[in-house]
């Protein structure tokens, strides 16, 4: 917590210097247990814990034996035993809302992508850039040492060299947002890709309960 605390402080200092989904997602539940659920999801099996997101897009919010409350389309819907739903992944309609729901030690995450590269983000509203570290951005194919701009950050493991770079597209679930600021760190942090402030202050952002909902303006 506390390299994640510096770590923002640094992002804020430096800053001052989704392949599209098919049509219809049909999901239906085949086993219930408290905590996870075994979904099928297009006719593939997923065991999902409360909290996780499946490739394609179906979030798993609530479970017990007796039902499972996923998100699905930008919707909450409750499923039983063997009882089928769909939703439509396909097109962006105008003020999508995405649904996430606290993972490990309340923190909010989600499958998406940078550049159309599959990644994994943690929503991190301290942090004012989309931030990730030179593996993830070697992984993606990212020439940031060629276009970016260079600066130096002092992190939890030294002095490192971060470059200002703009993310031609960066999607999570249903929303795609183009020509993102981002910031890359020449070493092994951030752990985890941040979802900051460069991509969240374009949305809008509400909080029901433990569900955060990001909405497309």
């Amino acid at each position: 917590m506390v390299a994640t605390r510096a770590l923002r402080t640094l992002l804020i200092a430096l800053c001052c210097l989704s392949t599209p989904l098919s049509a219809e997602v049909r999901v239906s539940a085949v086993a219930l247990f408290k905590g996870k659920a075994m979904l099928n999801i297009d006719g593939h099996q997923h065991m999902l814990k409360v909290g996780e997101t499946s490739s394609e897009g179906v979030t798993l919010i609530a479970a017990d034996p007796t039902r499972v409350r996923i998100s699905i389309a930008g919707s909450i819907r409750d499923l039983k035993l063997d009882t089928r739903i769909g939703g439509a992944l396909g097109k962006v309609p105008e003020n999508t809302i995405v649904r996430l729901v606290p993972g490990r030690h309340g923190h909010y995450f989600s499958d998406g992508q940078i550049n159309g590269n599959p990644i994994r983000f943690l929503v991190d509203t301290g942090a004012t850039s989309v931030a990730i570290n030179k593996n993830m951005a070697r992984q993606i194919g990212l020439q940031y040492q060629v276009d970016g701009q260079r600066g130096l950050v002092d992190t939890a493991n030294g002095t490192v060299a971060a470059y200002r770079v703009i993310f031609d597209e960066v999607k999570i679930q249903a929303l795609t947002l183009k020509r993102v600021p981002g910031v890359v760190l020449d070493g092994d942090s951030p752990s985890e890709a941040l979802l900051g402030q460069s991509f969240l202050n374009r949305l809008d952002i509400h909080r029901q309960g433990a569900v955060l909902e990001l909405r497309a303006r």
